[in-house]
């Protein structure tokens, strides 16, 4: 295993990993005077950090998605947040508690990134369901507006304009459209890039937008004349993230190709540029002093790398393979639980945030039995117990049969062969005499 942590303290006291989720991180922002963040995650929570004194402190750790939770965003003010996921909910976040204030289900289609107005009334949601949802914040609700059709493939990312009368949405058919926010009118398609638009970022001014497409290309259009007016530097893979510093001064592109590159917003040209080989990125947020770029993907915690001054060496900040990347144990039934699994799923006894919970001592335990687990009703209300048969039938028939309606992602292993080796592995490796081997060392890490 090959495993690059973090240097020495970042510069200018930020710190150096935000590390606390129990799966892959999906974005990661920063509140406006910079003294929180908020990071979304595959293991489903929403987690409000401190990082106002160098340190990263989790000071809230928010549960209420179903999937995913793709995307977050600080509402004016920093004591309330909005987040979205792979459930199609959207949920407003009391910061002070954790609480949900307010919930919207919208179906079963994947919502992948918002955007809050201004002035916090209003926000934007890009959704699969081929269209961008509109919604204003009333008090502690949340309150469906409309939605903005008329894209012919996903709905990927989101943008206001300063003034909060136009939203701007990109989309997988390649085409960046302006709507109208009061009657969600199209108002006409920006442009036409042809490749999927996966994110988009409005320029300070509002008069220009950025934006990030699946052919890695990167490139600012102006918004009256729908003409590229710089095309920045490809990715290898594609564009997942785009950001800016608060004073328009930076701008940085993300990929997964694991590339971050910084450009300055108003001559164009490449200030810095790192790779991680462990890619992608997913998420990023850039700091007011230009000094630090916070970066999410793959791994469990949220890396900083220091943009200004360059450090003379610049270790990586993840390991390798994931856990979900082993490739090379004998044991045909650990490698099943890290490619199944182990996203989800800990073996260890005081470790249940990730999406599901721990798997010690699983066999015998009651179906939604784990204490301080937020299990979902259906698996509250199943009545059974988890045996060699049940588990091996959730792998077999799915979980949307065998446990229909609650959060599990639907995994199958259609070999007998491969459920049973699975099975020994997980009897072994979560009974409480089992000593653990080395595929469970290297598998939980």
């Amino acid at each position: 295993m090959t495993v690059a942590l973090c240097g020495a303290a970042v510069a200018a006291g930020w710190p150096e990993r935000l590390s606390g989720h129990g799966g892959p991180i999906k974005s990661v922002m920063l509140s406006r005077d910079e003294r929180r963040a908020l990071t979304t995650s595959f293991d489903y929570s929403v987690i409000l950090w401190d990082i106002a004194e160098g340190h990263s402190r989790i000071s809230r750790r928010m549960i209420g998605h179903n999937a995913a939770a793709n995307d977050a965003r600080f509402l004016p003010g920093g004591k309330r947040a909005v987040s979205v996921g792979d459930d199609g909910a959207v949920l407003l976040w009391d910061l002070a508690d954790g609480s949900v204030l307010s919930r919207v289900d919208t179906g079963d289609d994947k919502m992948l990134s918002l955007a809050v107005s201004e002035s916090g009334r209003f926000l934007a949601v890009a959704s699969w369901d081929r269209s961008a949802h509109l919604f204003e914040v009333r008090d502690a609700s949340l309150v469906p507006l409309r939605r903005l059709t008329g894209h012919r493939n996903n709905v990927n990312a989101v943008a206001f304009s300063p003034d909060e009368k136009v939203v701007f949405t990109g989309a997988s058919d390649g085409v960046i459209r302006s709507f109208s926010r009061a009657d969600g009118a199209l108002l006409r398609e920006v442009h036409v890039h042809g490749w999927g638009i996966n994110v988009l970022q409005l320029m300070k001014g509002g008069r220009k937008i950025a934006f990030g497409a699946t052919d890695g290309a990167v490139a600012v259009v102006d918004i009256e004349s729908g003409e590229v007016s710089k095309q920045l530097a490809n990715h290898d893979r594609p564009v997942l993230a785009l950001t800016m510093t608060q004073d328009g001064a930076l701008l940085a592109s993300g990929g997964g190709d694991g590339q971050i590159r910084v450009y300055d917003a108003q001559a164009w040209t490449l200030l810095e540029r790192y790779e991680n080989p462990y890619g992608p990125v997913w998420g990023m947020a850039l700091t007011g002093d230009h000094a630090v770029a916070f970066y999410a993907g793959l791994d469990d915690h949220v890396n900083t790398w220091q943009i200004a001054p360059r450090k003379p060496f610049e270790p990586v900040g993840s390991s390798f393979p994931r856990r979900f990347q082993v490739a090379d144990t004998q044991d045909p039934g650990a490698l099943q639980f890290a490619r199944k699994c182990s996203v989800c799923h800990t073996l260890t006894p005081d470790d249940g945030n990730r999406a599901g919970p721990t798997l010690y001592g699983v066999f015998g335990r009651e179906v939604g039995s784990l204490p301080g687990y937020p299990y979902s009703q259906a698996l509250l209300d199943a009545d059974f117990t988890w045996t060699e048969k049940t588990i091996s039938d959730l792998f077999d028939h799915g979980p949307d049969v065998v446990t229909p309606g609650t959060k599990m992602p639907i995994q199958r292993l259609k070999s007998v062969e491969e459920r049973n080796a699975l099975v020994r592995f997980l009897k072994q490796a979560t009974a409480s005499d089992a000593a653990p081997h080395q595929d469970e060392k290297e598998i939980g890490k």
